[in-house]
């Protein structure tokens, strides 16, 4: 359902986005939100953007199964 409107980015953060991140914070052993909104901005992302859409994603997930399985599949699980 990709006009599922729990799926949709955020201030163009997407999920393949948030879970490159998070795919490399995982990576570097980073698991502090401050922590994962710095590499953010290493990546080329902006953190000022990044932080508020990650805490999103973050409730979506704890809203709708469907987001998370798309979380994982992004980070390749």
């Amino acid at each position: 359902a990709t006009d599922d409107p729990l799926l949709q980015p955020i201030n163009g953060i997407g999920i393949p986005e948030y879970a490159h991140v998070a795919k490399e914070a995982q990576a570097r052993g980073i698991t502090d939100e401050a922590g994962v909104v710095a590499l953010s901005g290493e990546l080329g992302y902006d953190p000022a953007v990044f932080g508020p859409a990650m805490t999103v994603w973050i409730a979506r997930m704890g809203q709708s199964m469907v987001v998370g399985q798309e979380f994982r599949r992004a980070l390749g699980y």
